[in-house]
């Protein structure tokens, strides 16, 4: 079976085609996706979604640090209040963001560290959007505040030397859509730090894989994406598939859920 570790699939774009999206999804054999928070406007449609199939989808609970702004203090005040007094996976979507905007970057790291800190204290693990700063984003980890049940650097797709000291403090890489692409560095990055530390992810309704790079994603292309890994170690899809399993499990702890 496959674990899509995040994805949006709560997202207005998949409504109109919805029943046909998770068709698809469990003709991929997709038995899990994981579903990240973004802010207060998403409470109610990742609450929807996750009541429709409890089995298939499990939820996070966080702030992305792209809804980092002015009003910060409210936006976690009301995603402690979720957290708290509800069920979750996990802890995310958290981080830091210094692609699109580095106004808030200094509030960014204050929401990432309050985050990591209930996640600490509800025996969670993370899931960290580091885009254009995962070094930073390492720095704080290892230096400002240790997350006790680590999580999944989200997305990665940062250098050899980042993605050792990210397995060496115990978390994973999150894999997606990125390792297709024709000219992507990530499939040669892996084969020096091997499968031991990988999940599969779409972040879905972006990042799509080839064939579909600049369309829709939708959770089924997580098969696209376990095909591609095993390409890249010479190895099995089913090897692929059970060894990113493990991985997921060992991370957010399905039998507890």
């Amino acid at each position: 079976m496959l674990i899509d570790t995040h994805s949006h699939l709560y997202e207005e774009s998949f409504l109109p085609d919805w029943e046909e999206v998770i068709v698809r999804c469990r003709q991929a054999d997709v038995k899990k996706i994981l579903l990240p928070n973004v802010d207060r406007s998403t409470f109610d449609s990742l609450q929807k979604t996750v009541e429709k199939d409890p089995e298939l989808f499990l939820p996070m609970m966080g702030l992305h640090p792209c809804s980092v702004k002015e009003n910060f203090k409210e936006e976690l005040a009301a995603v402690k209040e979720k957290l708290y007094n509800g069920k979750y996976i996990a802890v995310g979507e958290i981080g830091m963001d210094l692609y699109w905007d580095k106004t808030f970057v200094i509030q960014q790291e204050e929401a990432l560290i309050t985050q990591v800190s209930w996640a600490n204290e509800l025996g969670l693990p993370v899931s960290l959007h580091t885009r254009d700063c995962t070094s930073e984003v390492i720095n704080i980890l290892k230096n400002k505040i240790i997350c006790d049940h680590k999580g999944v650097f989200h997305c990665f797709g940062g250098t050899l030397d980042e993605a050792k000291q990210i397995i060496e403090m115990g978390y994973c890489l999150g894999i997606g859509g990125v390792v297709t692409f024709k000219n992507a560095k990530l499939g040669e990055t892996l084969q020096e730090i091997g499968l031991d530390d990988l999940v599969l992810e779409t972040d879905s309704p972006y990042l799509s894989p080839d064939p579909y790079r600049g369309k829709r994603n939708e959770s089924a292309y997580t098969k696209l994406i376990a095909t591609k890994l095993a390409d890249i170690f010479k190895i099995t899809f089913q090897e692929i598939a059970e060894k990113t399993t493990q991985n997921a499990n060992r991370i957010f702890k399905f039998d507890r859920w």
